[in-house]
C-alpha cells in the first residue's frame, strides 16, 4: 500500500501549523505558556523570535506550515520508495 504524498503533505502541514499556532497564541495570551518550546523553535526557524507578539505568532505559524509540508512530503516519498 502506498501513501498519497499530496494528502500527507497537506495533513502534516495543517497538523504542525495548527499545533504551533495554538501554543504560540496561548503564549501571546498567557506569556509563560509554552515558552521553552517556543525558544527551541526559535533556534530551529531562522528569523523567528519567541517574543510573544502577534507578529511572532504569524511568522512561527508560517514556518511550521512549511516545515510540516516538507516533512510530510519527505516521509511519504521515503515510505513509498521503501515499500516497493
Amino acid at each position: 500500500m502506498k501513501l498519497s504524498i499530496k494528502s500527507l503533505t497537506i495533513s502534516l502541514a495543517l497538523l504542525w501549523g495548527l499545533t504551533f499556532l495554538f501554543v504560540s497564541f496561548l503564549d501571546y495570551l498567557w506569556p509563560p505558556y509554552g515558552k521553552a518550546f517556543l525558544e527551541v523553535m526559535s533556534s530551529v526557524y531562522p528569523g523567528y523570535k519567541a517574543a510573544g507578539t502577534l507578529g511572532s505568532v504569524v511568522v512561527g505559524t508560517l514556518y511550521a506550515l512549511l516545515d510540516g509540508a516538507v516533512g510530510g512530503a519527505l516521509f511519504a516519498w521515503l515510505y513509498n520508495t521503501f515499500t516497493d
